[in-house]
């Protein structure tokens, strides 16, 4: 049970994360708005970078874009808040009642890893340079965010046994 209730609560700080990371963006929308604006307009990466041609300078662009990464925040958000409900409200079914429960939970940590890994690690770090960047480098964090989320789908995902 104790395994059960653990998964539950991984899944539920998942949540909570990118519960806070959405609201954030959406209450202080102009500042983190800036780190998108800059990594798209690529202008903090190496002077003499050949991959400049990529650059995106419409604000509509990055508006889309940012509101686009803030939905996707959020709909991790809901996915993983409905999917540890779920799971709760099976804690105590067999085994394959909570296995088949953990259809939404996968579902929103999925999209939170393809979000900080794809939309973060490979589209704004790798081509968009990001990575060049001193003052807008937003690749660590979003290693750690996907990481953590990525062995949380893994330890989610493992089948449970018929409770004792």
């Amino acid at each position: 049970m104790i395994i059960r209730y653990s998964k539950i609560a991984c899944v539920a700080a998942i949540a909570l994360f990118a519960t806070l990371v959405a609201f954030g963006n959406i209450t202080d929308y102009n500042s983190n708005f800036a780190f998108v604006q800059h990594v798209l307009s690529m202008d903090t990466i190496f002077p003499d970078s050949s991959i400049r041609y990529r650059a995106v300078h419409a604000p509509l662009l990055h508006h889309a874009a940012y509101i686009v990464i803030i939905a996707l925040e959020a709909l991790t958000a809901i996915l993983c808040w409905i999917g540890a409900w779920r799971l709760m409200r099976n804690v105590r079914a067999t085994a394959r009642v909570f296995n088949k429960a953990k259809s939404w939970a996968v579902a929103g940590l999925t999209l939170g890893f393809l979000v900080w890994q794809v939309g973060f690690m490979s589209v704004g770090g790798e081509w968009f340079g990001m990575w060049m960047s001193n003052q807008w480098n937003g690749v660590n964090s979003a290693f750690r965010f996907f990481v953590t989320i990525i062995l949380v789908l893994i330890y989610v995902v493992q089948p449970d046994s018929e409770l004792d």
